[in-house]
């Protein structure tokens, strides 16, 4: 298992400068030959700790094939990840699995919530695939920071669908992860429901210090980050600090301008 150097183990501050994720040179094509399509071409980027990270698009861009990658959900046909310093592409399926389950969250557009198991099994659910329990407290309290204290019983059937966003990310934050990732968070809400969501994840990062990345289409989702990333044809083509959702529309339509 190869990790990332510290220059200087002595000093605190190198060490906090280490990314929680990083990447260099990925490259992810699908198909071969002629008719070989690149979805990402040489992506390097670092994302550090404690920040919200969005990343934006037009369709094809690359943007949720990076996030999949960064996960360990797939695999780039070239370059290497490192997720809290370790390299994934070392890894066996087993200890991929096993740094997935310690350091990553993940929240899904659909949910993706077992239908027979209450609001709070899913929560729990990847505690108890890892063996492990919850903390009572640190459950109470994030619970009720989503939300959800007088949920906790109902299935996924008998919740709303902010309801059931809200279970999926307190399954992503339940673990402390290292890092969570969320594919779309809102594509799939109302409005109204969709700020609300957004303001959770913002509180995550702000009172417990998530480190977020975030795959959006939407200016108003990106305007909570504290740094927007651009892709186009496989390639980070711009990266804005905090933003305004004009300040991030006027940069996605020149991203896309042909």
């Amino acid at each position: 298992m190869r990790t990332v150097v510290v220059q200087n183990e002595q000093q605190p501050a190198a060490a906090a400068s280490i990314p929680v994720v990083a990447g260099a040179g990925i490259t992810r094509r699908y198909g071969e030959g002629a008719t070989a399509v690149d979805a990402l071409r040489g992506v390097s980027v670092e994302v550090m700790s404690g920040k919200l990270t969005a990343v934006m698009g037009p369709s094809g861009s690359g943007k949720s094939t990076l996030m999949h990658i960064f996960a360990g959900l797939d695999k780039p046909t070239e370059g290497d990840v490192w997720i809290s310093g370790t390299a994934l592409g070392e890894l066996n399926d087993t200890q991929l699995t096993k740094l997935r389950r310690e350091h990553i969250g993940f929240i899904f557009q659909f949910f993706n919530l077992l239908p027979m198991l209450t609001a709070k099994e899913n929560i729990v659910l990847p505690l108890s695939i890892a063996g492990e329990k919850a903390d009572a407290a640190w459950l109470e309290q994030l619970t009720a920071t989503v939300g959800l204290s007088d949920r906790l019983t109902h299935r996924p059937s008998e919740l709303s669908g902010g309801q059931q966003q809200r279970v999926a990310i307190a399954r992503a934050l339940v673990s402390k992860p290292t890092v969570m990732f969320a594919d779309e968070p809102t594509g799939n809400l109302d409005s109204r429901t969709g700020t609300e969501i957004l303001t959770l994840l913002r509180e995550s990062v702000d009172a417990y210090g998530q480190t977020t990345v975030m795959v959006t289409h939407d200016p108003q989702a990106a305007a909570i980050a504290d740094r927007i990333l651009f892709l186009a044809d496989g390639e980070i083509v711009k990266d804005l600090g905090p933003s305004s959702s004009q300040e991030i529309l006027r940069a996605l339509e020149e991203v896309t301008r042909p």
